[in-house]
C-alpha cells in the first residue's frame, strides 16, 4: 500500500486514526496500532508477513538474552554477534543470494541453479531496525522490551516500515508506552504529509516521466542536451520521491504521538560530498556510522591505513545496502574515493574559498553519481555518462528537449527552487508577529490547495511506487 494512494488516504487513514483517538486512545493502542501496520504491509504481498513476524520474535528473543546475559559481558556479546550475523544472513538469502549465484556461474564457470527469490518490501529497512533493537539494548542505550508486541511495534509500525526513515530503537524507547498525542503535534503531521504527498505526486512523478524516457532510450542514442536534462530530472526526482517518503512518514510519526529524527536536510545546497552525505539519508547515515564505523574505530585508528579501511567498510556496504547490482557497487565505490581524498586533503573541512565551485563540484560529483545509481548496468551508466560529453550522442540539442523543457519547465524551477531552504530564510527574516501569523494562515490555505492538486493527480492515477520500496 502507498502512502500516495487513494486507498492509503481516503480509507486505511481515516480508519486507524478514527479507531485510534476514540476506541483504542487509552487501551490496547499499541496493539491497534501494531494490527494496522500488519494489515498495510501484507496488502499487496500478505506472504511476506511471515518473514517480518519471524524476525521480529527472533529479535525479540535475542534482546531478553542479551539482557538477561548482560553482566556476563563474554556472553551477551556473543549472543549480539550472533543475532546481527542471523539477521544479516536472512537479508542475503532474500536479496542477494540469486545475484552472487548468477555471479559465480558467470564469473567462475559454473552451472549452479540461480533461485528466483521474490524481495519482501522493505526488508533493508526493517532489518536494519531489528539489528539497532538488540544493539541498543546490549549498548544500555535503550530498555529492552518485555513485551513482545511493543517490540513488533518497534519494527512494524507503518509509517517508517517500507522505506524509512530508519528509526533508531533509542529515540523511541520511552515514547513506545509514553507518548503524549498532542493536538499541535497531530496538525503538524497533517502539514507534513501534505508537504511529502507534494513533493511525491506533483514534482518526482514528474521528473520521472523525464528521467524514464532518457535513461530508456540510451542505446537507441539520445543528445548530449537530453542526457544531461534526464540526469538533472532523476537528480531532482529521487530527491522529491525519498524526502517526500521521509516528510510523509515523520507526519504519520506526529499523528500518533512518535517524534522521528530528521532525514533529509537540502543535501543539494552542500559545498562537498561529505557534507552532501550528512544532509542525504541521515538515518542511513548514521547508522553506519554507529553500528559499523564507530565499531570499527572510525577516524580515531592511529593508521591511516586504518582509516581507509574503515571507510572503504562503509562505503562498500552503503552501495550494496541498496541493492544487489554492481552499478551500486562502483556508486558505493565512487563516494568512497571522493570522500578519502576529501578527508586526507583537508577539502572537507577547509573548501574552496569561492562557494560556487564547491556547490558546482558536489553537484556534479552527485549527478554523476545518480547515473550510475539509475542504470541497470556499468555498461548502460558508461554509455549514458559518455552521451553527457557528446561521446555517441545524436547531437547536441535536439526538440524532444526542448519539448521537455517547455512542457515542465514550471516543474523543473520549483524543484531547484525548494530543493533550497528558501522557505526556512524567508521565515527567518520574517520577525513581526502580525506578518508571521498571516504568512502561517497563508501556509495553511496553500497546503490545503496543494493537497486538492496532489487528490487531482491521485484520481488520474498518475503516480509511481516510490523508489525505495525496492530496497
Amino acid at each position: 500500500m502507498l502512502f500516495s494512494s487513494n486507498i492509503f488516504i481516503f480509507v486505511f487513514l481515516p480508519i486507524v486514526i478514527l479507531l485510534y483517538y476514540t476506541i483504542f486512545r487509552f487501551k490496547f493502542k499499541n496493539l491497534f496500532l501494531l494490527v494496522s501496520s500488519l494489515i498495510f504491509y501484507g496488502w499487496g504481498e500478505p506472504k511476506f508477513i511471515i518473514i517480518m513476524i519471524m524476525s521480529i520474535f527472533m529479535n525479540y528473543i535475542f534482546g531478553l538474552l542479551v539482557d538477561k546475559f548482560r553482566e556476563d559481558k563474554s556472553k551477551a556479546k556473543s549472543i549480539l554477534i550472533f543475532s546481527m550475523t542471523l539477521n544479516i544472513v536472512v537479508l542475503f538469502i532474500f536479496k542477494y543470494l540469486s545475484f552472487t549465484i548468477y555471479n559465480i556461474n558467470m564469473y567462475g564457470g559454473y552451472n549452479l541453479n540461480v533461485p528466483s527469490i521474490t524481495l519482501p518490501i522493505g526488508i533493508s529497512f526493517f532489518t536494519f531496525q531489528a539489528i539497532s533493537y538488540v544493539v541498543d539494548v546490549y549498548r544500555n542505550d535503550g530498555k529492552v522490551q518485555k513485551n513482545l508486541f511493543n517490540v513488533a511495534l518497534y519494527i512494524a509500525f507503518f509509517p517508517q516500515l517500507v522505506a524509512g526513515p530508519i528509526v533508531k530503537y533509542s529515540t523511541v524507547d520511552y515514547e513506545i508506552n509514553n507518548r503524549k498525542e498532542t493536538f499541535k503535534d497531530f496538525s503538524n503531521g497533517v502539514w507534513r504529509f501534505i508537504i511529502g504527498l507534494s513533493k511525491k505526486v506533483l514534482i518526482s512523478n514528474t521528473m520521472a516521466v523525464i528521467a524514464d524516457a532518457a535513461f530508456s532510450n540510451i542505446y537507441s542514442g539520445i543528445s548530449v542536451s537530453f542526457a544531461w536534462l534526464g540526469a538533472i530530472a532523476y537528480t531532482l526526482q529521487i530527491f522529491y520521491d525519498f524526502s517526500g517518503y521521509s516528510d510523509m512518514a515523520i507526519g504519520l510519526g506526529l499523528m500518533f504521538g512518535f517524534h522521528f529524527e530528521e532525514n533529509f536536510n537540502y543535501p543539494y545546497i552542500s559545498q562537498n560530498v561529505s557534507e552532501f552525505w550528512r544532509r542525504w539519508h541521515i538515518s542511513l547515515g548514521k547508522w553506519f556510522k554507529e553500528y559499523v564505523y564507530f565499531p570499527l574505530g572510525g577516524s580515531r585508528v592511529k593508521s591511516n591505513d586504518r582509516k581507509i579501511i574503515n571507510l572503504f567498510v562503509v562505503w562498500i556496504l552503503t552501495g550494496i545496502w541498496h541493492g544487489a547490482s554492481w552499478t551500486f557497487v562502483l556508486w558505493g565505490l565512487m563516494y568512497f574515493l571522493l570522500i578519502t581524498v576529501e578527508k586526507f586533503s583537508g577539502f572537507d573541512k577547509r573548501p574552496c574559498k569561492k562557494i560556487w565551485i564547491n556547490h558546482l563540484y558536489t553537484l556534479l560529483a552527485v549527478i554523476i553519481g545518480w547515473v550510475i545509481f539509475r542504470s541497470n548496468t556499468i555498461s548502460e551508466a558508461g554509455m549514458y555518462l559518455k552521451s553527457m560529453i557528446g561521446i555517441g550522442a545524436n547531437g547536441l540539442v535536439d526538440n524532444v528537449t526542448i519539448m521537455y523543457i517547455k512542457e515542465n519547465i514550471i516543474f523543473f524551477i520549483t524543484g531547484i527552487l525548494f530543493s533550497m531552504p528558501v522557505i526556512d530564510y524567508i521565515t527567518k527574516k520574517i520577525k513581526r508577529k502580525k506578518i508571521y501569523a498571516i504568512l502561517e494562515f497563508s501556509s495553511s490555505i496553500i497546503v490545503f490547495i496543494l493537497f486538492i492538486i496532489c487528490i487531482t493527480y491521485l484520481v488520474k492515477n498518475t503516480y509511481n511506487p516510490f523508489i525505495y520500496f525496492n530496497f
